[in-house]
């Protein structure tokens, strides 16, 4: 199932990163619009930095936005001290290609985080990396996301119907 993510958390928070580790993850890449901080949000709470702190010692991270204000992915990879695509057209695999490339890792070596079904845990999945659905921060998002959200809601209904997944349901 194309748009089935590995694993459905309430937020970056409630992952548990050990667990990644113990999996043989060792390259993690976040969404950034509503995944790490809301689409109006212009710094970053210290938990959030804390957290990525953390992850650093054991993990590449990098941040992968379709966002193309390339000042606000630059701004947050520069406060969280890590790599960055702006514009990353997810889902297209290119960024996952270039990041695998980087960091030297295998697809299975890679977990990708996000909020939304139809860009980042397609373009996961597509690759055949990890595959991690968080809860949007808000309901407020950009205009382009809401086409996704109307599909997305689609894909969670059949999935609730057909008992697979249900939203607020976590698991992995």
């Amino acid at each position: 199932m194309r748009f089935f993510p590995t694993m459905y958390k309430k937020s970056i928070h409630d992952i548990d990163y050990r667990a990644l580790k113990e999996k043989g993850v060792r390259c993690l890449l976040f969404d950034l619009d509503n995944t790490i901080g809301l689409i109006d949000q212009e710094i970053l709470d210290s938990k959030t930095i804390q957290l990525f702190q953390r992850l650093k010692k054991d993990f590449a991270v990098t941040i992968v936005s379709n966002n193309c204000n390339r000042a606000r992915v630059r701004a947050f990879s520069l406060a969280l001290d890590c790599d960055s695509y702006p514009c990353a057209m997810k889902p297209s695999t290119h960024f996952l290609r270039k990041t695998q490339k980087k960091y030297g890792v295998s697809p299975k070596e890679m977990c990708f985080i996000g909020d939304q079904l139809m860009t980042d845990i397609w373009a996961a999945n597509r690759f055949g990396c990890f595959s991690c659905l968080v809860d949007p921060l808000a309901k407020k998002d950009l205009k382009i996301t809401s086409v996704n959200r109307f599909f997305e809601n689609l894909v969670l209904k059949r999935y609730e119907k057909n008992n697979i997944m249900k939203r607020g349901e976590y698991y992995g």
